[in-house]
């Protein structure tokens, strides 16, 4: 599945960050920031950045995986254990997704979505991870946020989401609570105007 290297190609937004409006009636996705791993005329699919997951550590997950016994947490490179879990989406939130910085490629497994981020759901990256041999920068997700032919679309003209370039230093920051605020500065919008102004003709 090979990625565009224009995001604007056809009007599809891969590998654009989707930022929700103030009046998102969904409340799984208020005031999200989500990556769009795919986009095309069979849907999209995105990895909401911003949302913590409770009560699960990186480190308590690689255990639940059978991928690190707790006798070794203490082998674990060192800033794993304040790696974040995140909500990637509400849809198979039981299933790992890993955003990550391209340094690290399987060719079976990894998909390229730009330059400089790729995507990969197999058990294999949390275990280069562990072992201190994974990618630079990476992401992990619970689930991710799908939706099915044209309803982004629908979405995004009823004035659900914004768009903007992806910046991998916003993809990346571990700073979650400024991912939303810093999208939209990134548009030049400030969040408080955006309040202000919504539901206005």
């Amino acid at each position: 599945m090979a990625s565009r290297s224009h995001p604007d190609e056809e009007g599809y937004l891969d590998g654009q960050l989707l930022i929700a409006m103030p009046a998102m009636g969904d409340p799984r996705f208020s005031r999200s920031v989500i990556y769009l791993c795919a986009h095309s005329s069979e849907g999209a699919m995105g990895i909401i950045i911003n949302q913590r997951a409770p009560n699960i550590s990186f480190t308590e997950l690689l255990e639940q995986l059978n991928i690190v016994p707790p006798e070794d947490r203490i082998a674990l490179p060192m800033g794993l254990s304040a790696m974040a879990v995140h909500l990637g989406g509400p849809v198979e939130t039981g299933r790992g997704f890993v955003l990550h910085s391209a340094d690290y490629f399987k060719a079976e497994s990894t998909l390229p979505i730009d330059e400089s981020v790729c995507l990969t759901a197999t058990i294999d990256i949390l275990r280069d991870i562990a072992k201190g041999s994974g990618p630079d920068k990476a992401l992990l997700a619970l689930g991710y946020a799908g939706w099915g032919p044209g309803q982004l679309e629908e979405e995004i003209q009823s004035n659900g989401w914004l768009n903007c370039p992806a910046d991998p230093l916003l993809i990346f920051d571990p700073e979650v609570g400024r991912k939303y605020t810093r999208a939209l500065g990134s548009l030049g919008v400030d969040p408080i105007r955006l309040v202000n102004d919504s539901g206005h003709a």
